[in-house]
């Protein structure tokens, strides 16, 4: 049987440096985690936002806008979902290694899976971001009515209703959702994210 890698040329760090400089930004990976209402997408939005005023390139990812190209033939049995969170951490590096910053919001419910993505990205190029917010609070925002779906039967492995979520244990960030307001949390990202995908010419 022949070898379908033999022709593979993974990038370069060099290309990737080539790229931020050209952007004038550090690329990483931002993966927001956590419970379906919890404000991972809102979070990342407004993350996306200032980080456009501020002159950065980003690009945000989440199940959305997945699920209706790139990840439409995926349904959402386990075996999908971890399929869909492979795929999203695979582009996820793409972009990376383009110089761009990529914003993920994906509830990622378990630890196995966000290993999975850590180590298609790597560790040192992921920041994880923890919003954390109680399942009560998530089902009094749960406009699309899912969650009460799920407790009628009609969704199966719902994370939270019938399939767990794992704390997470590696977490660069936690932001408590209920009790923090979204430009808040938005502080405490750029606080952090900030120093990280800021470019200096001398490559430090």
């Amino acid at each position: 049987m022949p070898n379908t890698q033999q022709n593979l040329f993974p990038s370069s760090s060099s290309e990737r440096n080539k790229m931020e400089s050209l952007l004038g930004q550090k690329s990483v990976v931002i993966w927001f985690t956590g419970l379906s209402g919890a404000g991972k997408t809102t979070l990342g939005r407004i993350l996306r936002d200032e980080l456009f005023s501020r002159g950065f390139i980003a690009q945000m990812l989440d199940g959305d806008n997945l699920r209706s190209g790139l990840n439409k033939d995926l349904g959402f049995s386990v075996e999908d979902r971890i399929e869909n969170i492979r795929r999203a951490a695979e582009v996820s590096k793409l972009f990376m290694e383009s110089g761009i910053i990529s914003i993920n919001c994906f509830i990622t419910p378990t630890e196995a899976i966000r290993a999975m993505a850590r180590n298609i990205i790597g560790k040192e190029n992921l920041l994880e971001v923890f919003v954390d917010c109680p399942i009560d609070i998530c089902q009094q925002r749960d406009t699309k009515g899912l969650y009460l779906k799920a407790k009628e039967g009609l969704i199966n492995d719902f994370t939270g209703v019938n399939s767990p979520f794992e704390i997470p244990q590696y977490s660069d960030i936690h932001l408590f959702t209920h009790i923090m307001h979204p430009y808040r949390c938005l502080e405490v990202l750029m606080e952090y994210i900030l120093p990280r995908i800021t470019y200096h010419k001398t490559g430090k």
